[in-house]
């Protein structure tokens, strides 16, 4: 299917979200774009049918919130509804599908000095190897932080469970420990009901 596509500058109040977006947008991941934004620009237009967002809402969001009042769009009018809400879905789960070649991706990362990187979500603590430790090893004696960040590696279906259950607690996390991180308590929360459950 031959398209034509052209960008154009709207309004943003012209722009619609789609109701039905499936797409979880935490406010984590609209700072992280908002960063993106402000460094390097908004170079990635939002794609929309008849006006309502088949891409982009998490950009939306990030532009609505840094005072953008006009947007750069692709329209893909020519799709059916169902097309259109096929391809939301499609383009949200291809992002996911792949990971990182971690090799490369640590070199291009140690090659970048003037930016930090880490307002982009990537995890810049220091990098352990299971070599670096005998069998029997402690850590320094020394008073511990009370806030600590924990990494994991995730499928993508296992990823979107997590973010669907935290999304549920969000608004009922009982206890913060002074934990200002949205995320980190709703993670919490979960696992707490969990465990409360398995009693």
């Amino acid at each position: 299917m031959k398209q034509n596509l052209k960008i154009e500058y709207i309004p943003i109040d012209e722009i619609k979200p789609y109701k039905n977006n499936s797409k979880l947008h935490p406010d984590d991941q609209i700072q992280q774009i908002k960063n993106s934004i402000l460094e390097f620009g908004f170079n990635d237009p939002l794609a929309l049918w008849h006006d309502t967002i088949v891409e982009g809402h998490g950009r939306l969001l990030a532009a609505q919130e840094l005072g953008y009042k006009e947007l750069p769009i692709i329209r893909l009018d020519d799709l059916s509804d169902e097309q259109r809400k096929a391809y939301c879905l499609a383009h949200n789960k291809l992002t996911m599908n792949s990971d990182f070649d971690l090799d490369v991706l640590s070199a291009e990362l140690d090659s970048i000095t003037d930016i930090d990187m880490s307002d982009f979500g990537f995890d810049l603590g220091e990098d352990f190897s299971p070599d670096d430790f005998g069998e029997d090893f402690s850590l320094p004696d020394g008073e511990k932080p009370e806030m600590c960040t924990m990494s994991f590696t995730l499928h993508a279906e296992q990823k979107s469970l997590i973010e669907y259950a935290m999304s549920l607690v969000t608004d009922d996390v009982k206890e913060t420990f002074g934990n200002t991180n949205k995320n980190g308590n709703a993670l919490y929360e979960v696992v707490r009901q969990w465990a409360e459950q398995r009693k």
